[in-house]
């Protein structure tokens, strides 16, 4: 087993690894910013070291800075959680280096399927559809307007790397392409240093459903079920919940043995997410492969019991796992909000410092959070202030729960989304299971 775990990360994921280590006996270290110096993953941890100013480019996102902190604390493994740089190649290789062991995939796994044509090309061998698209990314908007031709409309420009509906366009006609593309390849410059798009036929107003995986280096690979997670909004997740609504037993051990294959044939370890779009038909198609813990993993604990964490880190370490595909059982329900600090009508970011905040109790509620009265929401990253996590004997108990629990939930000081949580879960459509990534267009319509 390691012995010392950096966590290179903040918030509520640096203190969700905090303590998985606890319960195993491992020792931590905190990395964290000036603009987080009282942070609860600071408080919590073993040992701390600050790692530069507020700016995530430079401390959560400086590589020789995370190094250099596990280096001087004698850290033999490095956490990256999700989010900053939990997929980057960089990190996993400087930490394989100097000897310090990276709990995620290999280097190579994580080149692979952080690319997403390459992704696309891997998992087509695998066996997984895809959807049409390019083969390779376009090299010009010439060839990109060549290529809708053939593919046909509606389309949607994607960036290589990276992903959390950055560098995407949707385009329905020839006309909107070039602008479009224009966009979509200076936004993806920015945010992941690389402006490199691809075609893919687009779907509308499909589901959206992923499948948790873990894989030791023995070679042993399970699925933990699958999780919807379709209501979102500009491609980025609101609600998150497990089982789907819509698969049958059937589907979930046809895919779920597909995707296990594909995680063979890649040659990937410890967790993984593997993202399905489904049309109306119920075809399911390859979207992408989330190479890290995910933000909505805790839905998966609370149907399968086991703690995604902790097998992350005892696969990092060397072992095998402990269990066989069929002795996971799912049971009942559950569902997760993201409590973010930002407006519930326009999405505006609300930081500022958090007067009141109090958590609700009681059965079936998990909050996973690292805020608390006096805490800061800085404008300096991300607004996510909580994940609420309901579970239930069925769906309808676990959004009875989720109601109570939004409806005890405190937060003053700034903004949050949970009045319009509170609004999805009257909704009838959401109640009676009718999910599809266009859900919030209608409801915020209405």
């Amino acid at each position: 087993m390691l012995t010392k775990i950096l966590i290179a990360n903040r918030g509520e994921i640096a203190l969700r690894v905090i303590l998985a280590c606890r319960e195993l006996g491992v020792r931590t270290v905190a990395v964290y910013s000036e603009a987080d110096e009282h942070a609860l993953h600071v408080r919590y941890a073993d040992e701390e070291v600050c790692i530069g100013p507020a700016k995530a480019s430079e401390s959560y996102l400086n590589v020789p800075s995370i190094i250099s902190a596990a280096q001087v604390t004698g850290a033999d493994g490095l956490h990256p959680g999700y989010g900053f740089l939990s997929e980057s190649p960089y990190l996993a290789e400087a930490a394989d280096a100097c000897g310090i062991t990276f709990i995620g995939p290999s280097v190579d796994s994580l080149r692979l399927l952080g690319d997403k044509v390459r992704a696309r090309h891997a998992m087509k061998k695998a066996g997984i559809p895809i959807l049409p698209g390019t083969a390779e990314p376009p090299e010009s908007i010439g060839e990109a307007l060549k290529a809708s031709r053939r593919l046909g409309f509606p389309l949607i420009i994607k960036a290589t790397a990276g992903g959390g509906g950055r560098g995407m366009r949707i385009v329905y006609d020839r006309s909107e392409i070039e602008t479009a593309w224009s966009m979509a390849q200076r936004e993806a410059a920015a945010a992941f240093g690389d402006g490199t798009l691809y075609l893919e036929k687009y779907i509308e107003s499909p589901r959206h459903i992923e499948f948790q995986v873990l894989a030791d280096r023995a070679g042993n690979v399970v699925h933990l079920g699958e999780r919807e997670c379709s209501i979102q909004r500009r491609h980025q997740k609101l609600i998150e919940e497990a089982p789907s609504t819509v698969l049958t037993d059937r589907q979930r051990r046809k895919l779920g043995k597909t995707v296990v294959n594909a995680v063979r044939a890649v040659g990937y370890q410890n967790a993984g997410t593997f993202e399905f779009l489904m049309d109306d038909r119920e075809r399911f198609y390859f979207l992408e492969a989330n190479t890290r813990l995910q933000v909505e993993h805790p839905v998966t604990e609370m149907v399968t019991g086991i703690d995604i964490v902790k097998e992350q880190i005892r696969i990092a370490s060397g072992e095998t796992l402990s269990f066989r595909q069929d002795e996971v059982v799912l049971m009942g329900h559950a569902i997760e909000c993201r409590i973010n600090a930002e407006s519930p009508d326009t999405f505006r970011p609300s930081p500022g410092t958090i007067k009141v905040f109090s958590v609700p109790g009681g059965p079936g509620i998990r909050m996973d959070t690292a805020a608390h009265t006096d805490s800061v929401v800085s404008p300096h990253y991300d607004s996510l202030v909580a994940k609420l996590i309901a579970h239930g004997q069925d769906r309808d108990e676990a959004i009875a729960r989720m109601r109570r629990a939004l409806a005890m939930t405190v937060v003053e000081g700034v903004d949050t989304t949970i009045p319009l949580y509170r609004k999805i879960f009257e909704d009838q459509d959401f109640i009676a299971g009718r999910l599809n990534t266009s859900f919030m267009n209608r409801f915020a319509s209405e």
